[in-house]
C-alpha cells in the first residue's frame, strides 16, 4: 500500500460514476475540480455522485476546488501571427486602438505601468520570448528575441514583475461560497503571493462561519520567494504548482525550488502537494517518459504528502492507467526511503500537544522495533492525524474519528487511512479503541496474532489523559 496521497483532477474524461470508482480503486484520495474551466451545475452533478458513493462505502474521497485567479492574455485574431527572431512590433492595453504591423493586444491594463526597458514578457507557456525595448504612452516596443507563430487568447507572463492583481477576486469569492456550501475539503488557491493574500480567505471563512474548509496555498510565481516563510506559516498546506512556476523562475532553478519549499514545509509540518506535469505525456500515450518516472520518483524520494495530476485525468485517453503508473512508481520509491520519524518545529503548539506529539513518536519507533501491523489513532480533532502524519511513518496508520469532516481533512495526510466510526462513546474510551479494532479486523487489515500500537485516551477525575498500548490481538 503507497504512503504519498494522490490528487486526481476530474473533468471530461473521468466525470462519470465508473471512472470515479476506478480512480479510487487506482488509489486516489482526492478529487480536485479545476474552476479555471468548470461551471456550477456540472460540478454540482459530480459532487452529489462522490458523496452518494462515500455514503455508501464504495469510495472514500475527499473534494477540492482550485481557484482560477485573473490571467493576462492576449487578445482575438482573425488569424494567426508569424513571428520571426528580432522583429520589432507594439503591445497595446487599450482594446479600442486598431492594431497594425503585427501588434499584439494585452489585456492586462498595467502593463505598461509595471515593465521596464529589458523586461521579458513570456507569451503562450515559452513559445514566444519578447523583450521590452521601449515604453510609449499607449504602448510598449518590444522585440521577438525568437520566431513563434500566435493566435488568439494566448497566455501571458510577466517574470519578476510584481502584478497589481487582488488577492481574491469576485469570481474566487463566488467559487469558494459554491465549496462551503458543498462542503469541499480544501481550497487551493492560485498565486498566492503573500501572507494577506491568504488572510482573505480565511476572513472570508470566518464571515461564512466555516471552520471545517482547509486552505492550499498555491506557489506559482516568484513573489514567493520573498514571502515564502509567512506563506508556509498561515497556510494549512502548500502545493508547488509547477505549472506556472516554471515560467516565472528560471527553469534551470526549478527543481532547487521545489526541493527547498518541499523540506521547509516537512520542517514546519506544513503538509505539502508536488503538482503538475508529472505523466503529461499519458495524455496521449500509454506509458511516461523516463524522465518522467524519475521526477515522480524523486518527488517521493523528497517526502511530498502528496502528488497532484492535472490534465493526464482531466482529458482524452489514459486517466485510470495514468493513476496505476503513478501508484506504482510511488510504491518504488517508497520501497527505498528511510522514514526516520524526523522531528519538526513545534510552532502553533500548545505544551500539552507536545505531550502528544513526543507520544505519537515513540509509538512509531516502537511501532516499527516490534514489527506491528498497525498504528491505532484515535482523535476527534485530526490533531494526532496531523502529527503522525508529518512523522513520516513507517507502518500503517489507520485513525478512527467521530467525524465526516475529520475524515475528508486527513485524506491527504501521509499514510494515514481515516474512517469515521459509528459506535464512538464518550464515556469510555477503551470500548471505543475495541469497536475500532473490530472494524479493522471485519475488514480484514488486522487478524489475530497482530500486534498493534495505538494512542487512546483515559478519563481521569473529569480530564483526558493521552495514553499508548501495545497490544495483542486475540
Amino acid at each position: 500500500m503507497k504512503k504519498t496521497k494522490i490528487i486526481a483532477t476530474i473533468w471530461p474524461a473521468t466525470n462519470n460514476k465508473q471512472s470515479i470508482i476506478d480512480l479510487y480503486t487506482a488509489w486516489v484520495n482526492v478529487i480536485r475540480f479545476n474552476f479555471s474551466h468548470a461551471n456550477y451545475n456540472d460540478v454540482e452533478k459530480t459532487v452529489h455522485v462522490i458523496k452518494d458513493l462515500n455514503k455508501k462505502g464504495i469510495t472514500n474521497l475527499s473534494l477540492l476546488l482550485d481557484t482560477k485567479w485573473p490571467e493576462i492574455r492576449t487578445g482575438d485574431l482573425d488569424k494567426k501571427i508569424e513571428y520571426i527572431e528580432w522583429d520589432i512590433f507594439n503591445m497595446y492595453t487599450d482594446p479600442n486602438i486598431e492594431l497594425w504591423n503585427n501588434g499584439l493586444f494585452c489585456d492586462y491594463q498595467f502593463l505598461l505601468e509595471w515593465v521596464n526597458i529589458w523586461s521579458q514578457i513570456v507569451i503562450d507557456s515559452w513559445l514566444f520570448l519578447v523583450e521590452v525595448i521601449e515604453k510609449q504612452k499607449k504602448h510598449v516596443v518590444v522585440k521577438a528575441l525568437n520566431s513563434a507563430t500566435i493566435w488568439s487568447r494566448r497566455h501571458v507572463n510577466l517574470p519578476w514583475v510584481s502584478l497589481n492583481f487582488p488577492g481574491i477576486t469576485e469570481k474566487d469569492i463566488s467559487d469558494i461560497q459554491f465549496a462551503i456550501k458543498h462542503d469541499f475539503a480544501f481550497i487551493a488557491a492560485s498565486f498566492i503571493r503573500s501572507a494577506s493574500n491568504v488572510q482573505e480567505i480565511k476572513d472570508l471563512f470566518k464571515r461564512a462561519d466555516c471552520n471545517t474548509l482547509k486552505i492550499i496555498s498555491k506557489i506559482e510565481n516568484q513573489e514567493w520567494v520573498e514571502n515564502l516563510d509567512e506563506i508556509i506559516d498561515i497556510s494549512d498546506w502548500v502545493m508547488v504548482a509547477r505549472g506556472d512556476l516554471w515560467i516565472e523562475v528560471p527553469i534551470q532553478k526549478l527543481a532547487i525550488y521545489q526541493k527547498e519549499i518541499v523540506e521547509k514545509c516537512n520542517k514546519k509540518w506544513k503538509f505539502v502537494i508536488t503538482a503538475t506535469h508529472l505523466l503529461e505525456t499519458m495524455i496521449d500515450n500509454p506509458v511516461p517518459t523516463r524522465a518522467e518516472s524519475s521526477d515522480v520518483f524523486n518527488s517521493v524520494l523528497q517526502k511530498a504528502d502528496c502528488l497532484m495530476l492535472s490534465g493526464e485525468t482531466a482529458i482524452w485517453k489514459f486517466p485510470i492507467k495514468c493513476v496505476e503508473m503513478m501508484t506504482s512508481i510511488i510504491e518504488e520509491a517508497e520501497s527505498i526511503v528511510d522514514y526516520r520519524f524526523e522531528d519538526f518545529s513545534n510552532d502553533n503548539l500548545s505544551l500539552r500537544d507536545i505531550e502528544k506529539k513526543l507520544l505519537i513518536r515513540s509509538a512509531l519507533f516502537i511501532g516499527k522495533e516490534l514489527w506491528a501491523q498497525s498504528l491505532i489513532i484515535l482523535t476527534k480533532t485530526w490533531l494526532l492525524a496531523r502529527l503522525t502524519g508529518a512523522f513520516r511513518p513507517s507502518i500503517p496508520v489507520h485513525s478512527f474519528t467521530p467525524f465526516e469532516t475529520s475524515v475528508r481533512n486527513t485524506n491527504l495526510l501521509f499514510w494515514i487511512n481515516t474512517s469515521k466510526l459509528e459506535k464512538w462513546d464518550r464515556e469510555d474510551f477503551s470500548h471505543t479503541l475495541d469497536e475500532a479494532i473490530d472494524e479493522l479486523k471485519e475488514k480484514w487489515i488486522i487478524k489475530n496474532g497482530d500486534k498493534v500500537v495505538a494512542i487512546n485516551d483515559i478519563q481521569k477525575k473529569w480530564t483526558e489523559i493521552p495514553i499508548m498500548e501495545i497490544i495483542n490481538i486475540k
